[in-house]
């Protein structure tokens, strides 16, 4: 039985009492108000005068009454004390620990606001194997966050400390409100320059504003899912594929993407060169400029530096291979 149960317990069999000790006056002859005033003060054992003398049956009644209602009191107060004492302590000692939590974490990823768009995100970084903190206003809401969870307004400066945004290497503002992404857009790129910001838009007029306040990359959810679903109409085994490629984690195949580290053996070569399917098995599909753009279906000749992100489809080891190759120092 939780506190909880046993003090609304407590609390009934106190009501009781109460209604059986002023019905038992009412018996012996007290008004309404008088039976229930000399009931209060005898539970309570405040100890004013009787309001009438008592007979040999009221006496003996009293007495009953004190020994029902005294202990039923003491027992109601004290699970009263319990439960918000405990209640108290589990809530302070449960956010140390979730503090704890989040200070043991670095380069994990920061979701702020839980909602559908939310669970989404957090549900597919962690598929991924990437480490999460969520951030939003509804403690209640937090309740099966199966991560670390920071309750608090995400547009705050000190509530983003919290989550260690300091040690993140990504930040999703996915609030409802696009103003509110906008705020934390720029309380976190002014706490962690180099942090990795998503952005939630809901209008097209807030997308310049959000780039200009620092978001890397900005994402309108009901503007991907209409061309997603455009796309099964025009392309649905193109856009299956890529779907089960992306999302599906039970197939062999990945698409990921690897960046190329500085003074690495592979930079200054050419794919050719390189060697890559034949040294790892994977197949390089794009390569990413630090400009941003993209040269798909590179030529063998096409040479590889330091900053290129490559884009590649393999097996899971042979993308390891790949992300070893390309990390690996000449």
């Amino acid at each position: 039985m939780n506190d909880w149960h046993r003090l609304r317990t407590a609390l009934a069999v106190l009501v009781v009492v109460m209604i059986v000790g002023t019905i038992g006056y009412v018996v012996l002859g007290f008004s309404g108000l008088d039976a229930f005033y000399q009931t209060v003060t005898t539970v309570t054992t405040v100890g004013f005068r009787e309001v009438h003398p008592l007979s040999d049956a009221g006496k003996v009644f009293t007495i009953v009454l004190i020994l029902l209602g005294v202990g039923t009191v003491l027992y109601a107060l004290g699970v009263l004390i319990q439960t918000l004492v405990e209640g108290e302590l589990r809530d302070v000692f449960g956010r140390r620990r979730m503090d704890r939590r989040i200070a043991d974490l670095d380069d994990h990823v920061i979701v702020c606001g839980w909602g559908r768009v939310g669970r989404a995100i957090a549900k597919d970084v962690a598929d991924g194997g990437g480490r999460l903190v969520v951030v939003d206003t509804n403690q209640d809401r937090l309740a099966d966050a199966p991560f670390p969870t920071v309750v608090g307004d995400a547009t705050d400066d000190e509530v983003l400390r919290r989550a260690g945004v300091a040690r993140a290497r990504a930040l999703v503002a996915a609030l409802d409100s696009d103003a509110g992404n906008l705020f934390v857009t720029l309380s976190a790129r002014a706490l962690h320059p180099e942090l990795f910001i998503v952005a939630r838009v809901r209008v097209e007029e807030s997308v310049e504003k959000l780039r200009r306040a620092g978001a890397d990359r900005i994402v309108n959810p009901q503007s991907i899912g209409g061309a997603r679903m455009a796309a099964f109409v025009l392309q649905p085994h193109v856009t299956e594929f890529l779907d089960v490629v992306m999302h599906d984690r039970d197939i062999e195949f990945r698409l990921e993407e690897v960046v190329v580290a500085p003074g690495s053996t592979v930079a200054g070569r050419s794919l050719r060169e390189a060697q890559i399917r034949d040294r790892t098995g994977a197949l390089v599909l794009a390569l990413r400029e630090p400009d941003g753009s993209f040269s798909t279906n590179p030529s063998p000749e096409m040479r590889i530096e330091s900053g290129h992100v490559l884009i590649a489809i393999g097996t899971p080891g042979e993308l390891t291979a790949l992300a070893a190759l390309v990390g690996e120092r000449a």
